[in-house]
């Protein structure tokens, strides 16, 4: 009996010490919750630390509260290398607690992000938590620097012989997969506000979501831009074509093995070799897709034979149900063209994806590429970049325009013209006008 009653009194006492330690828990959440929210971190971070040690399992602010606590520390650089520590642990900790909420995926992300930050850890375990993320949830890539250094630190562990040639062309396909597909998310965010921009009929919280999305468009077309330049002559015909034929036997049932390599050698102008023709019409034999007829329509165009080539162009877009696809479809067989051509395709790639930034970006190209074509005068001639530069500034490429507004004629060239204010229109293939700017 009394043995009973001991064990009773213990339990009591323990049930007694956990609710309060629970209401200690309450009280001190409540505490930072509020400090961290004004970005009081100093005042958050012992009331954080008591709830993060005693009942990391009761509330995920925890967590998102604690990584800006941690973070904060970090930066003011006492103790920096405690307080990484710290945050590691509270990653990995926070998808133990609320896996849900905090996938494996996302605890690499944020893991191979705090490496790149803090410029620690080795190449390898970069390339580990980067290449984890991608096969574990493709779309938690959303930092940009990650997105990046994926296919930098396979390129480098190339170079030190730790990666194979295979190695850095699937990572750049994965790479240009992930590009795309956030280019894809920001493009279905901005195609619900472009037409209250065009009405003036933007909230000061829409106009503000609009520029985050065009800049971040931009810093993924640089991404894509670095990414090419980096991978360079490893990615030309002479080394891809003995690896494809290489390892065609092994891999020619696989579709999408097959679709990677025809789009490799597509952008890479290998498309003249046996071996493309080979790999695109085995690819249509097992899988007749959208993408397969892109990629035979580009082989009979290599061949100069310009109406099957249209009849698979128009196949390859028939056959995508997928606007934003479409419309990249319809970019890829722009770029195959020049002129009034390249803006037609490029321009139907506008209609089904009006945010499409590369479609702009053919279209401005294509006008620059014509400036000595159209206008009678040299200042008419250059008044083209202008209207290269309206068009890559719709499409959010800030950098292209400023080039082309650079090689347009200067306030003194506009002075002595005295055309300031007026129209002038481009009686070539372009058939569109520009307004020269005022003299202000």
């Amino acid at each position: 009996m009394k043995k009973i009653l001991l064990l009773s009194t213990l339990s009591l006492a323990v049930s007694s010490a956990t609710y309060a330690q629970k209401e200690d828990c309450q009280l001190k959440a409540s505490v930072f919750v509020e400090a961290a929210k004004v970005k009081n971190y100093n005042e958050a971070y012992q009331p954080w630390k008591f709830v993060y040690e005693t009942c990391p399992e009761l509330y995920q602010s925890t967590f998102l509260y604690g990584e800006r606590i941690l973070k904060d520390r970090i930066a003011k650089g006492t103790d920096k290398a405690k307080y990484v520590k710290d945050l590691q642990e509270l990653y990995h900790k926070f998808h133990q607690y609320f896996p849900q909420k905090f996938s494996e995926a996302e605890m690499n992300s944020r893991l191979a992000s705090l490496l790149i930050e803090q410029n620690m850890g080795t190449k390898e375990e970069l390339f580990s938590l980067l290449d984890k993320t991608y096969k574990l949830n493709k779309d938690s890539f959303t930092d940009d620097m990650a997105i990046y250094q994926y296919f930098a630190t396979v390129l480098d562990l190339k170079n030190e012989g730790k990666k194979t040639m295979q190695d850095v062309f699937d990572v750049y396909d994965n790479v240009s997969e992930i590009i795309e597909n956030e280019n894809d998310k920001l493009s279905v965010a901005m195609n619900q506000l472009l037409p209250k921009e065009e009405a003036n009929t933007l909230s000061d919280k829409e106009k503000k979501q609009l520029q985050v999305a065009r800049i971040r468009i931009e810093n993924l077309k640089s991404i894509s831009e670095n990414v090419d330049a980096k991978i360079g002559q490893l990615a030309d015909c002479k080394n891809l074509i003995p690896l494809y034929q290489k390892n065609y036997e092994a891999n020619k049932n696989d579709t999408e093995w097959l679709r990677r390599a025809a789009g490799r050698m597509s952008d890479k102008e290998c498309t003249a070799d046996p071996l493309f023709a080979k790999l695109v019409e085995r690819l249509y034999q097992l899988a007749p897709s959208a993408s397969s007829a892109l990629y035979l329509g580009i082989m009979k165009e290599k061949q100069k034979n310009t109406s099957e080539a249209v009849k698979y162009f128009n196949q390859a877009v028939d056959l995508e149900k997928d606007p934003l696809k479409k419309a990249n479809y319809l970019v890829k067989i722009a770029t195959k063209y020049s002129g009034s051509t390249a803006v037609g395709y490029a321009q139907k790639a506008l209609s089904f994806n009006p945010s499409n930034a590369s479609a702009y970006q053919v279209i401005a190209k294509a006008y620059a590429s014509s400036a000595n074509e159209c206008g009678t005068t040299s200042f008419e001639k250059r008044a083209v970049y202008w209207l290269a530069a309206n068009t890559a500034r719709k499409g959010g490429l800030e950098k292209l325009a400023a080039h082309y507004e650079k090689l347009a004629p200067s306030r003194a060239d506009i002075f002595k013209s005295g055309l300031a204010g007026k129209t002038i229109t481009f009686k070539c293939w372009i058939g569109q006008s520009v307004k020269v700017p005022q003299l202000q």
